[in-house]
């Protein structure tokens, strides 16, 4: 007899996430064991999560999980926003941010148990910019080659991401930002790099940003500002200590304009350049969570 709330499960795996995790052997046993009708699609490049996940949905299907990092689950969550089908999150990526945010199990068992035993889903805002879905952040500045890449994330884990962070602040250059607020107020201020939150988790990487909340309808902006930090103090911010480092703004949408383009970075993934308008959309999701 089927145990699971959900009757049919489309599963949209990332391959090039999880190592050489037993993905489809752990699916298989874990639904069967409640009764569940499954199904899964593999993606190839860019873009195909968001597509797979709407065919998932025009099919039938009442729960779409994406099994892949933030990236992938970025572009699962843009096929189904509108239709009123939940997401199901299994972790198989380095930082696994939202995961984290949720408290939703790192392990593959454990989090596809989750889904087919938890009747309990959270209303999530999700942001868009540049015709792009994202559900944690958005931010400027760094470049591509600064970044956490596959071979770091392959041979350290999550500590890629902290090295990669002092490496990105290190080389990021002042520029000055102009923000308009909710199109009312405009600041201009000079700063290393603009960040647009969401949600406030970092994967597992102990920050401090209680302020951040992905279920409260507004965005956070920081911008970082330019005074070039020391080793320390990049340490500090990273496990909270953001004093005199920032200014921040609470909004419900944020244009950013720049001296010159900058990179525009969405949930890890490379999105367009500034200037762009980032606006957030209001418990725009549903999550099943424990």
């Amino acid at each position: 007899m089927p145990t699971s709330p959900y009757r049919d499960i489309h599963v949209v795996i990332n391959p090039a996430s999880g190592g050489n995790a037993p993905i489809l052997n752990t699916l298989s046993d874990v639904f069967a064991q409640h009764g569940v009708n499954w199904d899964v699609s593999i993606t190839h490049t860019a873009g195909d999560a968001t597509r797979l996940a709407e065919e998932a949905v025009k099919k039938g299907a009442d729960l779409v999980a994406g099994y892949g990092g933030d990236g992938t689950q970025m572009e699962v969550v843009a096929g189904l926003r509108g239709t009123g089908v939940p997401l199901g999150l299994l972790p198989g990526g380095t930082g696994n941010a939202m995961a984290f945010e949720l408290g939703i199990p790192r392990d593959l068992r454990a989090a596809t148990e989750l889904l087919c035993q938890s009747s309990k889903t959270t209303l999530l805002d999700l942001a868009e910019a540049a015709g792009n879905t994202f559900m944690l952040r958005a931010y400027t500045g760094p470049k591509p080659e600064y970044v956490a890449s596959r071979e770091e994330k392959d041979r350290l884990g999550i500590l890629a991401y902290p090295l990669a962070t002092l490496r990105v602040l290190k080389n990021l250059e002042p520029t000055i930002y102009r923000l308009s607020i909710d199109g009312k107020e405009t600041f201009e201020a000079s700063g290393l790099s603009c960040f647009v939150f969401n949600a406030g988790a970092s994967g597992g990487i102990p920050m401090s940003l209680p302020e951040v909340s992905a279920c409260d309808g507004l965005l956070d902006v920081y911008i970082i500002n330019d005074k070039p930090p020391s080793t320390p103090e990049l340490i500090g911010h990273l496990f909270g200590n953001h004093e005199g480092h920032y200014n921040h703004w609470r909004c419900s949408s944020v244009s950013i304009e720049t001296e010159s383009p900058e990179t525009l970075w969405l949930d890890g993934e490379v999105k367009g350049t500034t200037p762009c308008t980032i606006r957030v959309h209001p418990q725009a999701i549903r999550v099943v969570t424990p």
